[in-house]
């Protein structure tokens, strides 16, 4: 790993809309020691004849430019690509569809070379509506109860962490440490848990209250398109066993025992099937969770979910209240 050089990975699918505010944001850095690793993941729009356009620029302002180019395999299978190529002392791996504050690299940096006790530090970040990139409408960290804890782990199984790809820098040492391979699962989503949940479990995080990125709120994300109960239960099941996944790669490097997360995980994802089985009103498929749930440890909430299971008008009456 090369002292003192940030690599930034940005996997892209179809950018040709917000490539170049991520590229201006990153060649207006005030921290000028980059290596940029771009993985162009199949896309069939503009987004290869916009990175040709900005090669140059990036030379001129001494950043190290790495372009890949791979048949499409989603998020998770483009950072697995990238991951295999940096060399820099640090990493980030921010969105192509976001960008950078104008300081976010130099003041982590600060951070992590000031604070020698932490494998990584995580800032705030601006949400800003993609109709009116001027203002903000909040910050990422709102309603985030626990973001100064040392400890991150289960926060972030909890889904009470950052999840905003662009808000985190990591040691490379550190990363390396707990992910020799350089790879992760190559799934569509979800590369966040695969990239910080083994850095968590080991390390100690720091939160920078700072809003150093800029998360783009769009109508029609991926997180956002599920308007039915087969796209539910499809990200659910996507979610489980990436987080599977990612537990079994830690126990297996880390040589620890996580079965007490993989039963939180199996509950956890039973009882949102459980519930969001009930929102649609298909109650075979919410007996099915349910069994499931049984086997891992009944809960109070889930004798909750049983009375709007089996009392119609109670389901009814708490889908219309919430």
């Amino acid at each position: 790993m090369e002292k003192g050089l940030v690599s930034i990975i940005t996997p892209c699918y179809n950018g040709e809309k917000t490539i170049a505010r991520l590229f201006d944001s990153i060649l207006n850095q005030t921290y000028k020691k980059i290596e940029y690793i771009f993985v162009n993941d199949g896309s069939t729009d503009r987004t290869e004849e916009i990175v040709e356009n900005y090669k140059d620029q990036f030379a001129t302002k001494g950043i190290m430019f790495k372009y890949f180019y791979q048949n499409n395999k989603g998020l998770g299978g483009a950072i697995d690509t990238g991951l295999k190529h940096f060399t820099g002392e640090f990493l980030c791996w921010p969105d192509a569809d976001d960008y950078l504050e104008s300081n976010s690299i130099e003041e982590r940096v600060n951070v992590l070379k000031a604070n020698p006790e932490y494998a990584i530090v995580t800032s705030d970040a601006f949400v800003r509506d993609y109709n009116d990139l001027y203002a903000y409408k909040s910050f990422i960290s709102n309603g985030k109860k626990h973001l100064s804890e040392k400890k991150q782990f289960k926060n972030l199984l909890d889904e009470d962490g950052i999840f905003c790809t662009g808000c985190h820098m990591v040691r490379s040492n550190a990363f390396l440490e707990v992910n020799p391979k350089r790879s992760i699962y190559p799934a569509r989503r979800g590369q966040n848990w695969q990239m910080l949940l083994p850095i968590y479990y080991k390390f100690d995080a720091y939160f920078l209250n700072k809003p150093l990125y800029n998360y783009i709120d769009y109508p029609s994300s991926m997180s956002k398109n599920q308007d039915c109960l087969d796209s539910y239960l499809l990200r659910f099941n996507e979610h489980r066993e990436i987080l599977l996944n990612t537990l079994d790669m830690i126990e297996k490097v880390q040589k620890v025992d996580l079965s007490n997360y993989e039963i939180f995980i199996e509950k956890k994802y039973a009882f949102l099937k459980m519930h969001v089985s009930l929102k649609y009103f298909d109650y075979k498929n919410f007996d099915k969770e349910f069994k499931i749930k049984k086997i891992y440890g009944i809960e109070k909430r889930d004798i909750i979910a049983l009375l709007r299971r089996y009392i119609k008008p109670l389901n009814h009456l708490y889908l219309r209240l919430k």
